[in-house]
């Protein structure tokens, strides 16, 4: 492989912009770099999708960093797992997290935690990142079957988005991530053994029980600090629709007249519409990545076995040859309309029974469209402050964490 210089400052000091920007210089299907040293290849496209996703190609075993797996993700989780092993672990979550009635009941618990805590909201000033991420802790600790607190369950927000506010970063943000997780991991390891002081379930269990009574390939537990990894890989991401939820108000307050279009969606269809151009439009996740599983290539380009394969996710929501006006927000491209789920790949892609895919995306689809209809009914003034949405910072969002004045 030619010398190339080392990317990791720019990814950096650019964040999001760095990849897209650099795809776009590319004459090929590739971009071609290094990141801490390692040789790494970029790739974009609904065909990149599928090459990325192949266990054949692309392995996840040893492929995240432990800065990231000790904040984002957990060691062990199954982030971490190939084959057949991931593919135990997976069904797991699957069970979990592809239901479409428990996804219902999920989204009922969070239009009602909404409506509880908007008839607390007592003082007029919110910062409405802060408090949904409280909503969805105690919408998410409901249906999972956790019992905890108020000011445990706030506890639990306030670490979880910890946890994915420091994972991409070196410095106090980071070290805040580590202490979120090893708190939340200690707390729920016990919380997992006393669960296994009583018998297995013979109905249907809740998810708690389900993971803490989880077997893996081995046919063995898991033990109890990867159950609490993994019971954290249903709530945290939860959580995480907070980010989705604060860039839902930032669109409905640059473009107001969605506001009308989600109060008259009577069936949910414009408001899972809205829910999917938020995903799009709006920066989360910017890449996914993983090692090459063998001496591969790609549209001609050779990929030496163990080298570092980026999947550009925020470039690929954002590419012309896939969306009409990709930098105008426009809900209505998905209204009624089949989108093709390599395209549309905020959280990833491929097929999430098999592959790497999040097997939540429906969850965040079901309740960012529930916290979009119930923000557009909320009376509410947004006093001036700081909208920015840094593109530099990962995972970034409006500066301010957007402050709502009730009326």
């Amino acid at each position: 492989m030619p010398s190339f210089s080392d990317s990791t400052l720019p990814l950096l000091a650019r964040g999001y912009a760095w990849l897209p920007n650099r795809m776009r210089t590319s004459t090929d299907a590739t971009y071609r770099t290094r990141l801490l040293g390692k040789p790494t290849f970029a790739l974009r496209g609904p065909e990149a999708v599928d090459f990325f996703y192949d266990e054949d190609h692309v392995l996840r075993t040893a492929a995240l960093p432990d800065p990231v797996l000790d904040t984002l993700f957990g060691q062990g989780a199954v982030h971490t797992l190939d084959g057949g092993a991931h593919r135990v672990r997976k069904a797991m979550f699957i069970s979990l997290l592809k239901d479409e009635r428990g996804i219902a009941t999920l989204g009922d618990r969070i239009s009602s935690r909404w409506r509880e805590a908007v008839a607390g909201w007592k003082q007029e000033r919110v910062v409405l990142f802060d408090e949904t991420a409280k909503i969805l802790a105690r919408a998410v600790c409901d249906w999972v079957g956790l019992q905890l607190s108020d000011a445990e369950t706030d506890e639990l927000a306030r670490d979880c988005t910890a946890m994915v506010d420091g994972f991409a970063t070196p410095g106090p943000r980071h070290l805040r991530a580590r202490r979120a997780r090893a708190r939340q991991e200690k707390a729920l390891a016990s919380v997992i053994t006393g669960v296994r002081e009583n018998p297995e379930p013979d109905g249907l269990p809740s998810a708690l029980e389900t993971v803490a009574w989880h077997r893996d390939e081995d046919g063995r537990l898991l033990d109890a600090h990867t159950a609490a990894v993994e019971l954290l890989n249903i709530v945290r991401p939860t959580v995480a629709i907070a980010w989705f939820a604060t860039f839902a108000a930032h669109a409905l307050h640059r473009r107001p007249q969605h506001r009308d279009l989600l109060r008259a969606d009577n069936d949910a269809s414009y408001a899972r519409a809205f829910a999917h151009e938020v995903r799009r439009f709006y920066p989360f996740a910017p890449f996914v990545g993983g090692l090459a599983a063998a001496d591969l290539t790609w549209q001609g380009q050779d990929i030496p076995k163990d080298s570092l394969i980026l999947l550009d996710l925020y470039g690929q929501n954002h590419d012309p040859e896939l969306w009409d006006h990709p930098y105008r927000f426009d809900p209505h491209r998905f209204n009624g309309a089949t989108t093709l789920p390599d395209n549309l790949i905020p959280q990833g892609g491929g097929d999430p029974a098999r592959g790497h895919r999040c097997p939540g995306e429906n969850i965040t689809v079901t309740a960012l469209a529930t916290l979009a209809a119930e923000l557009s009914r909320l009376e509410y003034d947004v006093p001036d402050q700081d909208l920015t949405i840094p593109l530099s910072r990962i995972p970034t969002n409006p500066r301010s964490g957007f402050v709502l004045l009730l009326s």
